[in-house]
């Protein structure tokens, strides 16, 4: 076996292994999409371990992108072997430390079902940080939304309403794990220049003049299908718990029925409760499950 740096004359076995193993894997940036737009940089750092044959058995690959960093953390894109030997997993991790100066925390999302997996991370040291559950709406019934009085949501306007949009995700999101990094203008400019953009998807919900909450519904993909994303939804801190949450969520829905979707998908942190209970009494059912495991350099 043979461990090196990604080459560009191998990306395309790298995107096939990638493609070959996802479903092992959390596969939140494995998406067809993701993997063409895939570059070798700084953002990315890659390694590989070929067998005599030259053929990929294993492939670790970190995003170390500019949200990332700011949080002082990378995420794992793969990681993953085909031997089954921790010593693989070691050479990899070694191999990409090199890259890491400025990173305090690794993390990657194991599905709950693979066990083998989660074994490897603890041998390597990775601990739970948290879990999250991946929640799946069938076309169904959409109850009415009703707004209280003195209340409007209108469509994010692309050009002047980024910082809005900042503020409130930041702070609705300050203390909810994984999410503590605070956005940047740049960032939501990047939502909406993304291929899932939908135009009109992004939301805004005011009290009067002050914005209080957000929720964006973006194309996505799931089981082979086409199916609207929910997410980010966040209200301030100060008008939780007065019911704001489910008619953003509800007018996400509606959204998703105007523009056809069968099926609506949206993540949440085992640890929020709160929102985990709304999504199910809106009709979501859970269909998967990941443990997030960190590890601390």
């Amino acid at each position: 076996m043979k461990l090196d740096s990604l080459r560009h004359d191998q990306l395309k076995d790298f995107v096939e292994y990638c493609k070959k193993h996802r479903r092992e894997l959390d596969d939140s940036f494995l998406y067809d999409d993701d993997l063409a737009k895939f570059e070798l940089n700084n953002e990315n750092p890659t390694y590989i371990v070929a067998d005599q044959q030259g053929e990929i058995v294993a492939a670790a690959s970190l995003i170390i992108d500019e949200y990332q960093r700011r949080g002082k953390r990378a995420r794992f894109r793969i990681f993953h072997s085909e031997i089954k030997d921790v010593e693989v997993y070691n050479m990899l991790m070694k191999a990409l430390r090199k890259h890491t100066a400025d990173i305090e925390k690794l993390f990657i999302f194991i599905p709950l079902g693979n066990q083998t997996l989660s074994k490897v991370m603890e041998e390597l040291e990775f601990s739970i940080d948290r879990y999250a559950f991946l929640l799946v709406r069938e076309d169904m019934d959409v109850p009415e939304l009703s707004l209280p009085e003195g209340y409007m949501i209108r469509d994010f306007l692309p050009g002047k309403d980024e910082e809005i949009w900042c503020k409130v995700r930041n702070a609705g999101f300050s203390n909810l794990k994984g999410n503590e990094t605070p956005v940047t203008p740049d960032m939501v400019e990047k939502l909406v220049e993304s291929a899932d953009y939908i135009d009109g998807g992004m939301k805004i919900l005011f009290d009067k003049d002050i914005p209080v909450g957000v929720v964006r519904g973006a194309k996505d993909e799931y089981e082979g299908a086409p199916i609207m994303n929910i997410g980010p939804l966040a209200i301030l801190p100060g008008y939780q718990g007065r019911g704001l949450g489910r008619i953003l969520l509800r007018a996400a829905l509606h959204f998703a029925k105007r523009k056809s979707f069968q099926r609506t998908i949206l993540s949440v942190n085992g640890e929020n409760e709160r929102a985990k209970s709304l999504y199910l009494q809106e009709g979501f059912e859970q269909v998967e499950g990941v443990a997030c495991y960190q590890y601390d350099l």
